[in-house]
């Protein structure tokens, strides 16, 4: 549910994304109405995803200077994080992207800067030539589980617990080995509780137990290093 202070963050096929202010979006009075426009999309482009975000109070240069700070850096010499900035790792969100080709990352929401709605956004992960279409982008932390469904009828189940924070405009990290001819076309989440809250999520349970579905982690080739420790740039 969008609630008053929300951001709006749309993810879209070929690597680019966009946020905005929920409030930018008016409510409609008719579910029939057309509505406006979120983003500005070129022709073979298309929305894949989208993610309610926190909107928080930060301004961009603060949000710049925990980056710089910002503990998933795992950086031995890093000054103790002052009290605002302790603040604004505990609210911190990231974002998930996986692509067709098996690869994907996670960002720091903070990498992802607030801007009027009907724009053409910034580059949400690079290398879409290699990595494939983004397949999908959405909130997730490292303790989540995630089910990766492809083409060829394949269950892959990930944890995320392996997988480190890179910059937003990285060109991604190896999630899962697929075939040459094999793409992911799906990626749910799970959930940590044990017990499926919905039918839904209960099918995919059953399906990963009938299938004996593989369980897996992500995986950094060295190439994949290349674009790692980019900044927040277009």
């Amino acid at each position: 549910m969008l609630e008053n202070g929300d951001d709006v963050l749309l993810a879209t096929k070929q690597g680019k994304a966009i946020r905005f202010a929920g409030e930018d979006v008016r409510e409609f009075q008719s579910r029939t109405s057309t509505g406006v426009r979120g983003m500005k999309l070129k022709p073979d482009d298309e929305v894949v995803s989208l993610s309610i975000l926190h909107g928080g109070s930060a301004t961009p240069e603060e949000r710049d200077a925990y980056l710089k700070v910002a503990p998933w850096k795992a950086d031995d010499d890093a000054p103790e994080l002052s009290a605002d900035h302790a603040e604004m790792a505990e609210t911190e969100q990231f974002i998930l992207t996986v692509c067709a080709n098996g690869y994907g990352k996670l960002s720091s929401a903070y990498e992802y800067r607030r801007a009027g709605r009907g724009g053409q956004g910034i580059t949400n992960i690079d290398n879409i030539k290699r990595n494939g279409p983004v397949v999908a982008s959405f909130t997730a932390t490292k303790s989540d589980q995630l089910m990766l469904v492809t083409d060829q009828a394949k269950l892959i189940r990930i944890g995320l617990e392996t997988l480190r924070v890179i910059g937003r405009a990285s060109a991604g990290v190896r999630l899962f080995n697929v075939d040459d001819k094999e793409k992911i076309v799906s990626v749910a989440k799970l959930d940590e509780d044990e017990s499926p809250e919905n039918e839904a999520e209960e099918a995919v349970v059953e399906e990963i137990i009938g299938r004996d579905a593989e369980d897996t982690e992500p995986h950094t080739p060295p190439q994949s290093d290349d674009d790692i420790g980019k900044g927040p740039g277009a």
